[in-house]
């Protein structure tokens, strides 16, 4: 801890205000073990990364073989059978048209890397189109392609000067989406290279679920338009809305389709964008100019292709129950909160569920820390997104750990709030 105090900078942290972080020794399955020994049950798959559970073994052994065989090697020029196994797998479980596989680190750049693909193939083509169109409320990630597509807010104003602008629709969940972007096309139609959508959830912003048929609508308007759309499924892939992708749900096939979060599980960090073979074929030229001038020194990690590829294997008809399951706990619990005092709504979708809490909105409310912090003396790791609490388990987490979750939010309703705990600064010798 004095370590911490003096050399470690956290994310999303205000060192002056935040409570000392906890000291993590070990996981298991649904739970984080602190260095005292005490557990903590992780609701929310620690940043909605861990989907079969913590320290699985069948991923644990997949990375111990790899290590032992092959670390790492410079992805330009060269190969290796994860990479190319992990490649052929996904595009075996995307949607029937997404053939090729670019690999990057982390969610941010899965996106980055996205937007480029899509403005260069219009431009390699030579059609430059220089527009993206991005959904109000929405979060691709913090890296400044990522940002500028974003819902300009908290975490982006420090740099508004500094991000590209973007024709902004309005988020499906409140306002008429279809309508706006019709009069965008007809507008400025020519140059719309792409629309960038959070498939069926808006997760920073609050878990904002919005429908499957204008999803579907949307992939109608950008087909007839020549416009890609690009599906940042980061947070909803590998199985968080029920199916493997959220575009499974509205039997929609974009044209660009992000990944990261859950594909090794939650164990190591990995990015992967999904291509067609029409954009793919965009970049191909005896021109070198037109090559997609784009890379990662870990681009396609042999270990962390390798977990990906054990955690794609967890994927059976046992995990699609698992996830039923909960799916169904959650429902049952989000049916006794519906309307509850100190409650304003309750949302779902898949194995996601959310609980606005009545109190002023916001990534910045009051509400959201002070939940954190009664949820962690619990035992329970909720991490609110401001006023918006959310549950989003490993797909290990069983039905009792779930209802204890819920306990611990209905008792914070009740009016039950955490001791007062040490803020900020150096620990003491």
């Amino acid at each position: 801890m004095q370590r911490d105090a003096q050399y470690v900078w956290h994310p999303y942290t205000q060192h002056q205000q935040a409570p000392f972080p906890i000291p993590v020794a070990r996981a298991q399955g649904s739970w984080l073990y602190d260095t005292n020994g005490r557990a903590i049950l992780d609701a929310i798959s620690s940043w909605w990364v861990t989907t079969h559970g913590h320290c699985h073994p069948t991923i644990v052994d997949a990375i111990a073989e790899q290590a032992r065989t092959l670390d790492q090697v410079i992805f330009a020029g060269f190969t290796h059978a994860p990479a190319t196994a992990l490649a052929a797998a996904l595009v075996s479980e995307l949607p029937q048209g997404l053939t090729r596989i670019f690999f990057s680190d982390d969610g941010s750049t899965a996106v980055e890397v996205a937007i480029k693909l899509s403005l260069q193939s219009f431009a390699n083509q030579g059609k430059p189109r220089r527009l993206i169109a991005a959904l109000e409320n929405a979060y691709h990630g913090d890296t400044f392609g990522a940002m500028a597509a974003g819902a300009r807010g908290v975490f982006t104003h420090m740099y508004e000067p500094l991000l590209f602008d973007v024709a902004r629709l309005p988020d499906p969940s409140e306002g008429d989406t279809l309508e706006a972007l019709d009069a965008l096309i007809a507008s400025r139609g020519h140059e719309l290279a792409a629309v960038i959508v959070e498939p069926l959830v808006l997760g920073a912003s609050g878990m904002r679920v919005w429908d499957e048929q204008v999803l579907h609508d949307i992939r109608e308007r950008t087909s007839a338009a020549g416009v890609h759309l690009i599906a940042d499924e980061v947070m909803t892939g590998f199985g968080r809305t029920g199916p493997m992708f959220a575009c499974d749900r509205a039997n929609v096939r974009p044209d660009l389709l992000c990944m990261s979060k859950g594909i090794t599980g939650g164990v190591l960090p990995l990015g992967a964008t999904a291509a067609t073979e029409e954009i793919f074929d965009a970049f191909r030229s005896d021109d070198r100019r037109k090559t997609f001038f784009h890379g990662h020194s870990y681009t396609a990690n042999p270990i962390a292709c390798a977990a990906a590829l054990a955690s794609l294997s967890l994927f059976t008809p046992a995990c699609h129950a698992e996830r039923v399951r909960i799916e169904q706990l959650h429902t049952e619990q989000l049916s006794v909160l519906r309307g509850a005092r100190g409650v304003k709504a309750v949302r779902q979708i898949g194995t996601v569920a959310a609980v606005e809490l009545d109190a002023p909105a916001g990534y910045l409310s009051d509400i959201g820390r002070e939940l954190a912090a009664f949820s962690l003396q619990q035992g329970v790791l909720i991490r609110p997104l401001g006023n918006v609490a959310y549950c989003l388990p490993p797909y290990c987490t069983t039905n009792d750990e779930l209802r204890l979750v819920y306990d611990v939010l209905q008792r914070f309703l009740q009016g039950e709030r955490a001791a007062p705990v040490p803020t900020g600064g150096p620990v003491d010798d």
